[in-house]
């Protein structure tokens, strides 16, 4: 099974759907969490699928409708840039029921201007509420920044912007187990400069919750070794069934993972 795939991806859905996993959006959970829309407990067992659209938005397009074909929702954040930032496809998503999200990163496009960065972030909310009554939030890491946009919320709250949760503070990591695409495998988080979840990651590994490809994370479901509460986060533009783009973003994210791998390195000096 090559990796990385649309026709992969589908075959994680039914892998999830088909073990009795319920399929929640970021907002869902904070709603339940919250005790709001009605619903007072978590499923028992349960997956947030979160994709943060860093670029090529279309591709997020073709994961939303497979989602929709197959009766799931899911969360989409889209950067306000122009890499991400595509209406028509921010509006097809909408329209297939799934969550729409900002994927802020204003102390990063702001230099670390806290006051200008929260003025920022407030114009981006207002513009991408114009396509979703947007309640959640997500870092963008902007690995080349020397900015954590995370660091706003040192000055200023989201809740004061109807907001109700940010996965990063408002995920409980001592019960749900966090996987995410970055560095294209699945057991990357030491290519990820801010995409982590501090004092939990060892022990995810030390239960035997780490992944390198999907078909292994499909194996686990499938073999009842996939723990019962989930975050897992793709970035769409890395999953495509054309033969070009697929080689192209192989290629791309090695030379990344390099240069992730070298800040990494600086930083921790």
């Amino acid at each position: 099974m090559r990796d990385f795939t649309l026709r992969t991806y589908k075959r994680l859905l039914e892998s999830i759907v088909g073990a009795g996993y319920e399929c929640l959006t970021f907002e869902q959970y904070c709603s339940i969490r919250r005790g709001q829309g009605g619903r007072k407990e978590l499923p028992e067992r349960y997956v947030m699928l979160r994709h943060d659209v860093d670029k090529r938005p279309w591709y997020s397009v073709r994961m939303a409708e497979i989602e929709a074909q197959m009766g799931v929702k899911s969360s989409y954040y889209f950067r306000i840039g122009k890499m991400s930032n595509n209406p028509d496809c921010i509006k097809r998503i909408a329209q297939l029921g799934h969550e729409i999200g900002y994927h802020y990163e204003d102390m990063s496009l702001c230099h670390g201007n806290y006051e200008q960065a929260y003025d920022h972030f407030k114009e981006s909310m207002e513009y991408f509420r114009q396509f979703y009554p947007v309640q959640t939030c997500c870092m963008h890491g902007a690995p080349m920044s020397k900015y954590d946009s995370r660091e706003i919320w040192d000055k200023y709250s989201y809740r004061n912007l109807g907001l109700i949760g940010e996965p990063y503070f408002d995920v409980d990591f001592s019960q749900v187990v966090y996987f995410t695409d970055t560095g294209r495998c699945w057991d990357g988080y030491r290519y990820s400069l801010r995409d982590r979840v501090p004092g939990q990651q060892e022990r995810w590994n030390k239960n035997g919750w780490s992944y390198h490809r999907t078909p292994e994370i499909i194996m686990a479901i499938e073999d009842n070794r996939l723990p019962k509460a989930v975050m897992l986060t793709t970035h769409p533009q890395r999953w495509t069934d054309k033969w070009g783009a697929w080689m192209y973003e192989l290629l791309a994210q090695n030379i990344k993972n390099v240069i992730k791998d070298l800040l990494s390195s600086i930083r921790e000096r």
